[in-house]
């Protein structure tokens, strides 16, 4: 935990555990975890969960209480580091890469949240992320779609250098050009590398470093309660965003597992 938060406010262990006291759980933490990857992959109402899963209020309480806490944050970032041992890379990154995408909201995203992306034409959220060069989660932040990219920016990189202080570069499309690039030297010592399009290129092109974070958000997009903003708090989204990278790591790490020899 690099929070260095105390584990009885971040870990969802029992109560008992901590000493105190309390009586004991009804259902169990694996099927509240699998009823929020069933939420997060298929994109349903939580009143909507099979009742097979706990009840819905039970396991919306946990994703909410889990959320405050910041455990879907320590789950996620560990993960991401097993992830990185896998790829013999070290745990905390040197770079990154950020791109934001613009979503759709629906009618449960308050006015007060939501915004009008002249560009992309529409009218929800955007999503701004920060990943490493293994496409790999670092920051996410969710703010109203008509937020400019590199207004986005700043509390992204600040979040970001709080989080992982080696990091000492940070490539961006042209979006970001612009005070970004001063302000990121001048307050962080960070160098901001802009890839732009090339005024000759037709059609599609793979840009450099820039196809990283855009396949990010298409890993993110495959769970159905990613493509559309369904919630009422941007945090409750980020959350639902770092769940979506969960179910992928999760499984790329079971993959690994199970490919290994079993020795006697």
């Amino acid at each position: 935990m690099r929070s260095g938060r105390s584990p009885s406010l971040c870990c969802p262990c029992r109560a008992w555990r901590w000493g105190r006291g309390g009586r004991p759980e009804k259902h169990c933490r694996r099927k509240i975890v699998d009823a929020i990857r069933y939420v997060v992959d298929n994109g349903c109402k939580w009143r909507a969960l099979p009742a097979d899963f706990p009840p819905h209020p039970t396991v919306y309480a946990f994703f909410t209480r889990w959320e405050r806490a910041q455990y879907v944050d320590d789950l996620h970032d560990t993960l991401r580091d097993r992830l990185r041992r896998k790829a013999g890379r070290g745990i905390e990154p040197s770079a990154a890469v950020t791109g934001s995408q613009s979503l759709r909201a629906a009618e449960t995203v308050a006015v007060g949240s939501r915004g009008w992306d002249a560009g992309k034409k529409v009218n929800g959220r955007k999503r701004h992320l920060a990943v490493d060069t293994l496409g790999l989660m670092l920051v996410v932040l969710v703010t109203a779609a008509c937020v400019q990219d590199r207004d986005g920016a700043r509390p992204l990189v600040s979040r970001l250098q709080q989080i992982h202080h080696h990091i000492t570069r940070v490539w961006a499309d042209g979006g970001y050009a612009g005070k970004l690039v001063t302000w990121a030297k001048e307050r962080w010592d960070l160098t901001v590398g802009i890839v732009r399009r090339s005024d000759d290129a037709q059609g599609f092109v793979v840009l450099p470093r820039r196809w990283v974070v855009e396949r990010t958000l298409s890993w993110i997009c495959r769970r159905r309660r990613c493509v559309r903003d369904c919630e009422r708090l941007p945090a409750h989204h980020e959350a639902m965003a770092k769940w979506s990278m969960i179910i992928l790591m999760t499984r790329r790490l079971a993959r690994h597992t199970s490919h290994q020899p079993t020795t006697a």
